[in-house]
Order: C-alpha cells, then structure tokens, then sequence
C-alpha cells in the first residue's frame, strides 16, 4: 500500500513538474550588461588583502578568483563577491583533495550600469575591488592533526595570538568530533547575505555544513548557526570521497549548504543544500532528488524549518534568493560549460513559494518527495545569453552567484535587476575544443526583468542601509 501510494505521488509530482516548467516566461526579462573584474589597483588577478607570500601549492596568496560563488548585495552600487575554499584546481597533493591554506575572504566590489549609447547591450559594467576582508575567529581555531599528513602546517602565517583565520584546506579538522564542530578552520564558502543595517555578514559553508556570522567592517567570526545534527557526518576525512564512502547520512562531501538567503525583513536566513543528504540518497527514487531547505531565525540562531526541493534537469542547486518574505529564486545548474570544456546546458532559475510548503524535518527522503514545493521556471540563463550572441562553450558552467540590484530606468519603465556571477576556480584560463588557452575571467551578468515577469509575485527587495 506504501508503495503504491508513493509511486502516485511520484507521478503527480512529475506531472506537476512538467506542467510548470511547460508555462513560458513572458520575453521580457533582457540582458541589460555583462562584466569582467580580472585586476585591481594591486596588480592583474591580485585582490586587496595585501598578503606577502604563496600557497602551498605555489600560487599567490592573493590570487582573485572564485568570485561567484556568492553574491550579495550591499546598497547603492556595491556588492559582496564571495571566493570559495581556494586555488585547489591546481593539482599539489590528493591526500588533502589539493586544498591549500587559503584564507577565506569576500571580496567588495563597485558595480554601476552606465547607459550605453554606442549600440549593443543597453548598459556598460567595469566593475572595481575596493576592498578585500579576511575571515577570522578570536578563540583558537583547530588545524591539521598529528604529522599534518607529511603536506606542511595548515595554520596561515597571518596567525597571532588575536586572531585565528579560516581556510580552505581540508584536513584542518578535529578527528573526534563530528563535522558540526564549529572550532574546525576549514571552511568552504559558498553563500552570503548581509543584514538590513549593512554591519553583519552570513556565509554558508560546505565542510560542515556551517553558517556563521562575521563583522562586515573586521571579518571577525560573531556566531555560529545551529544545524540540525542529521546534516553532519561523523567520520571526517581529508578527501571527499573518503568522506561519502564512510558515512551513512548526513551531507554529501562538497555539496553542502551551497546557497543562501536571507528575506527583506531581515529576520531568516534560508539555506538551500547542493546535493541531497547521503541518507536520502541512500534510499533511492525521488529521494535522490531531494534538496533540503532550511530556515534559520537569526535572533535565536537556530533552526526553525526544512523543506524538500526536488532537482529537474540540473545536477545541483548553487543559490537562492529571496523575492520576498516567503518567495525566492532557486538557482539549479549542471556542470557544463566553459572550463568543463564543452557547450552548457543547464542554468536555470526556479521561482518557488515556502508559504504553506510543509515541514519535513522529521521525514525521511521517500516521504519527504511528496511535499516538495512546487517551482517555475523564471529565467533559462543560457537561452537568454544565446540570444545575445553568447556560444553556448563560452557560458561559464559554475553559475554560482545571484542577487538582486539596484532598479535602473530604461525607456521610461523601471526596471529591476538580477546580477549573476560565475566561479572560475581561481583558473585565469582553460583550454577551448582545440586545446589553446582562452580567458576564464571572473564575470557578471545583469539581467533586467519587471514586476509583470514574476509572474503575480510582489517584489520586495531588501532595505539596506549603505556603509559606502
């Protein structure tokens, strides 16, 4: 009889997908801008932390990269570029999956639309770093154990006795305890929000998975978000693949909590994760689709709410963004693209509504499908970049970054913005289909959509109040 009824549900479930996804965007979301940061007033490809020295693996310190692996929006026209766990795209050693002692850092960058008059895209973008912040933590944090796995230290150089810094290198964790330890340095940085006032930052992590509050202004650590327990894993590993081999539940290694959110009252935090947990996947079926979401109160930290998304065509989710109190845009991609070296496919944004959704916290992934929030197609990213001209090989394929912007006005109509940034892994170039070099920059896409394409949603964008 269960089986039965789940397999109905699947049915339905499907049929509710297709029927959705079959309603088509109204044609007029556009592509106002596009832009590349590839310097600073530091030097080509360097940020602004003013590090003297090189990682492990040989490059800078202060290598720029990875800027959309988060984005937020920070007033005026400013805006938080969040690198992820470091350079481990260059090879240097498997036992530590290649991660070095990179510290974790967003990245304040000024983006303003100018008219363009000469033709093309409606808007020109140069965006500038203005700022580089580093993450750190006041009490102890714990790095490598025992030998250090014969690779080296995993504590930066910039220590002291004040000031204990994240990094991105995968073996600084206690062994004893689970993954949930937030005395652990190792932080993969996926996601960021910043709160209404302008003076707090949320970043989303991977390795836990974590959430924490930092200081904008220093980078100091603040607090720590209570996860539920069924999202860490208990045998810690160095190497991901050890980890997911290891453990029977808890989140995938490297698909944590990818994306996050935070709604324009300023008073949740709703993480999205990568992947589902491994005891969802366990169970096969829908199941294996299932991301969970999250709601955390931010005056209690803690959580309050999951969840179930269920996966269309994309292999994973890498952001989400908050339309409303109750509504947001769910970026859901694959792993195509330029520097996977082939043509992209998939980077779609899903509207989705939370609203009456139900609480699946204490239900198992096969159960949980049948609750999964119902989704929309609102934007196919690489339709619209085709459109404008764009090779489906030059799409970048880790469409990780998404916020919404200032309004700009365009022929007399205010139009809103939606700016989407890549993650290039911190590789300057890849190689085309004939194997020459061509530029990877880190980039930003400006789409501009009005209150008619959402489709009878209210837009309400965050009041923040501006540092700059």
């Amino acid at each position: 009889m269960r089986k039965a009824l789940l397999y109905q549900a699947t049915i339905t479930i499907a049929l509710t997908i297709s029927l959705t996804l079959a309603k088509p965007a109204t044609g007029q979301i556009r592509l106002l801008a596009t832009g590349e940061l590839t310097s600073s007033r530091a030097g080509s490809y360097q940020d602004l932390s003013g590090l003297q020295y090189n990682l492990e693996n040989g490059v800078r310190a202060t290598e720029l990269g990875g800027l959309g692996s988060g984005l937020a929006y920070a007033g005026n026209n400013t805006f938080l570029a969040l690198p992820d766990r470091g350079p481990n795209a260059v090879e240097f050693d498997d036992q530590i999956d290649n991660t070095v002692s990179y510290i974790n850092r967003f990245q304040t960058v000024s983006m303003e639309l100018q008219p363009n008059h000469g033709g093309g895209l409606p808007f020109n973008l140069t965006p500038t770093l203005r700022a580089t912040t580093l993450l750190w933590s006041a009490t102890p944090l714990v790095y490598c154990t025992q030998d250090c796995l014969g690779v080296g230290s995993g504590k930066p150089p910039l220590n002291n006795f004040l000031q204990h810094f994240f990094t991105g290198r995968s073996d600084n964790f206690d062994p004893t305890r689970n993954s949930g330890n937030a005395n652990d340095a190792r932080f993969d940085t996926e996601g960021i929000r910043i709160s209404n006032d302008g003076l707090r930052v949320y970043i989303s992590d991977e390795y836990g998975p974590y959430v924490y509050e930092f200081d904008r202004i220093f980078g100091a650590r603040l607090r720590a978000f209570q996860l539920p327990s069924s999202f860490f894993v208990s045998n810690l590993s160095p190497q991901g693949a050890m980890e997911i081999a290891d453990n029977t539940s808890g989140r995938t290694a490297n698909k944590g909590m990818e994306g996050l959110a935070i709604t324009p009252d300023g008073k949740t935090l709703v993480g999205i994760m990568q992947n589902a947990l491994i005891q969802d996947n366990n169970e096969g079926g829908q199941a294996k689709n299932l991301l969970r979401i999250v709601t955390m109160d931010i005056r209690c930290g803690c959580t309050t709410h999951q969840y179930a998304y269920l996966l269309t065509a994309g292999t994973g989710v890498s952001e989400i963004v908050a339309i409303n109190n109750h509504e947001f845009l769910v970026d859901e991609r694959d792993g195509h693209g330029r520097a996977n070296g082939d043509d992209a496919r998939v980077k779609q944004l899903f509207k989705i509504d939370l609203d009456g959704a139900v609480d699946i916290s204490n239900l198992d992934g096969l159960t949980a499908v049948q609750y999964a929030v119902n989704k929309t197609l609102f934007l196919d990213l690489v339709q619209l970049l085709e459109a404008n001209g764009f090779s489906p090989y030059n799409i970048p394929a880790k469409i990780e970054g998404v916020a919404f912007g200032a309004d700009v006005r365009q022929h007399g109509t205010t139009v809103h913005t939606l700016w989407i940034a890549n993650d290039n892994d911190f590789l300057e170039t890849v190689p085309d289909q004939n194997g020459n070099q061509i530029p990877n920059p880190n980039q930003f896409f400006v789409v501009g959509f009005t209150d008619a394409d959402l489709g009878g949603s209210q837009f309400l964008p965050q009041p923040i109040r501006p540092l700059f």
